[in-house]
Parts: structure tokens; C-alpha cells; sequence
């Protein structure tokens, strides 16, 4: 079943996880929604600067912990069903606010998710 998908960090860089979710998410036929800290596009989805105010099914984070506080009030505002914490995106702190707000929490690895058939 397709899902719409909010990809956090999302990169231009085709070394990054993010690029490669994206790419991934793609293939598996998923609405997504891309956000970055700069503009772009990969395979014509576009890297926006602001998050989106379409509802989303699943936020799946490529930021660190660090750089993801600035974006709390997005990230839990947005209200999506699930927020996957992928590895080096694990936050505490985040995930008891998401799950405060009844957010499903995940520490797991999209790519794999995906190509298990997990997602």
C-alpha cells in the first residue's frame, strides 16, 4: 500500500541514505515529500526548504539529534502516524514527544524496511 513519506534531511548527494531512501521510496511507489536545508531534486521530487502541510503517513529522519531540535515543533505539528529514527538520527528526546501525541516510534533503518518489506 502506498504511503505518502516525508523524508527529513533529504539530500541531492547520491552517497547519502537520505538520496538513497528517496530513490528507494520511489521505486516502492510511494507518495514523498522531500526536506532539506537547501533546494533540489532527485529523480524530479523536489527538496523543499519548509515542511510540507500535506498530512503524512510516515516522517523517516536523516538528521542528527543535533540538527533536529530546531525542527521539533514541524516534525510533531505535522502529525504523522510514524517518525522512523534512522541510524544517527536515534533521539530520546524527540521520541517521547512524538509518542506523547500518540506518534508511533521507530528506531530502524528505512532502506531495510523497504527491501524486507517491512515498511
Amino acid at each position: 500500500m502506498s504511503k505518502k513519506v516525508l523524508v527529513v534531511g533529504a539530500s541531492e548527494n547520491p552517497l547519502r541514505y537520505s538520496n538513497k531512501a528517496i530513490l528507494k521510496l520511489n521505486e516502492k511507489n510511494h507518495k514523498i515529500f522531500a526536506f532539506g536545508n537547501r533546494p533540489g531534486k532527485v529523480m524530479g521530487i523536489e527538496i523543499s526548504i519548509k515542511f510540507p502541510v500535506e498530512e503524512i503517513d510516515t516522517l523517516t529522519l536523516y538528521l542528527s539529534s543535533k540538527n533536529q531540535k530546531q525542527y521539533y515543533k514541524d516534525i510533531i505539528n505535522l502529525n504523522p502516524k510514524r517518525i522512523i529514527f534512522n541510524p544517527g538520527a536515534e533521539n530520546e528526546e524527540l521520541h517521547i514527544l512524538a509518542h506523547e501525541k500518540g506518534i508511533e516510534v521507530i528506531n530502524a533503518c528505512t532502506l531495510l524496511m523497504l527491501s524486507i518489506g517491512s515498511f
